[in-house]
Parts: structure tokens; sequence; C-alpha cells
């Protein structure tokens, strides 16, 4: 071999391979995910809870699985700081303008009255806002940011977040018509901000109400699914 053609061989480029492409996932395949989850989220409350209690561990983790394989970011789904005044400044000044005057009419009908705060009620008050946010983490992180990218359509996708998290809520009826039209109104905000946090605080501030000033015959303390029906049985 020549001086030559050895420099040529030297001196010519490296011919590298192409960058591997991760496959994004479909729209269609993101729809039947979605199935997938709600009808398993459905499962538990009305069976699963009775005869496979567990079975949340299983659903969470196919919850991070999944924002694993879609490449999710804290910020995309609302679990950041980012855009957290925003958001606020969106929905607490509503949530004030239904809240403030239901909580006045509550008073003046006696259905509200002030006791002092004790350890238990300051634990119940972090669990059920823990619980609130879990919630609104199901319907707008997971739920609403995949409806999102399925249609183009914001409003459509708010109106079948909250349909889904109205129907998880049957049949409570309290519960399932509050969730569905408080579940539009929140969906609808994180369409255009996406921060869950002010949202679980509206959620949980009006879950408080709704329990303080409806008659337990009627909620039944909260329950959904089979617990409802189970109200003072068990």
């Amino acid at each position: 071999m020549s001086i030559q053609s050895t420099v040529r061989t030297a001196t010519s480029p490296v011919e590298l391979s192409p960058p591997r492409v991760l496959p994004t996932i479909t729209p269609r395949a993101t729809a039947v995910e979605v199935v997938l989850v709600y009808t398993a989220i459905i499962l538990y409350i009305w069976r699963w809870q009775y005869t496979f209690p567990r079975f949340w561990i299983v659903l969470a983790a196919g919850l991070v699985a999944s924002h694993l394989l879609h490449r999710d970011t804290p910020r995309v789904l609302g679990l950041w700081r980012d855009e957290l005044m925003e958001s606020a400044r969106l929905i607490l000044p509503v949530a004030a303008g239904i809240f403030v005057p239901t909580v006045v009419l509550g008073f003046a009908c006696g259905a509200l009255t002030l006791i002092p705060p004790t350890r238990f009620t300051l634990v119940v008050l972090l669990v059920y806002g823990a619980w609130c946010t879990i919630q609104q983490y199901l319907l707008q992180s997971y739920f609403n940011h995949r409806l999102l990218s399925i249609t183009p359509n914001r409003h459509f996708s708010s109106l079948l977040a909250a349909l889904m998290f109205g129907a998880a809520h049957l049949p409570n009826p309290v519960l399932t018509v509050v969730t569905t039209l408080g579940g539009i109104l929140l969906a609808e905000v994180f369409a255009r901000h996406r921060n869950i946090w002010p949202l679980a605080l509206a959620h949980a501030t009006g879950g408080f109400l709704v329990a303080a000033l409806c008659p337990p015959w009627l909620i039944h303390n909260m329950r959904v699914g089979p617990g409802y029906f189970l109200y003072g049985l068990r």
C-alpha cells in the first residue's frame, strides 16, 4: 500500500451510524392505554379493593411506567412550580366566589359551626388534602394530559376527563354531580396552565364544604362504589 493511500485512509471521515430514534406512541395506542387504566380504576373501586386490595400498587407502577414510556416530565405533568401563579390567579378567585358565599350561608343557616382545632382534625385535614392532590394528579397529570395528546380540542378533553372523573364517584349523587362540574372547571384551568397545586387546594376546600354541608344520609360519608350502599351496614 502506498503512503498516499495510507494517508487518505487515515484522514477519510469516519462513517457514523445514524442516531437511534425512539419510537413514538401513537394517539390510538394512547387511547387504548387510557381506557385500560380507567377500567382498572373502576374495577378497583367496585371489586378489586375487596378481593385484591393491594392492586393499587400495580396501578401506581403502571402509571410510573406510562410516564417513562411517554417521556413525561414533572413540568409537563403540572407537578413543578412552573405556571403556579398563573393557575392560582385563574382558579382561586373563581373558587373564592363559590366558596365564600357558601360558607356565609352555611353559618347563617347553622349548618357550619366553629370548633377548636385538635390534633385529630389537623391530621384529617392533611390526609384529605393529600388525597385530593392524588386525585388531581390522576385527573389532570394523567387523564387530561393523555387526552390532550389524543385530541387537539382542549374543551373536549376537559369535558371527557370531567365525565370520567364524575363517573368514578357513582352512585353517590352529590359527589357525581359536584365532581363532574368541578372537574370541567379544573380541567380547563389545567389545559391553560399546567400546575395541579392550586387545583388540589380548590378541590380540598370544596370537598370539606360538601362533607360539612350535606347530610350524612345523602352523601354516606363521601363514599363511592359499593361502599355507598354499605354505609351504615359495616
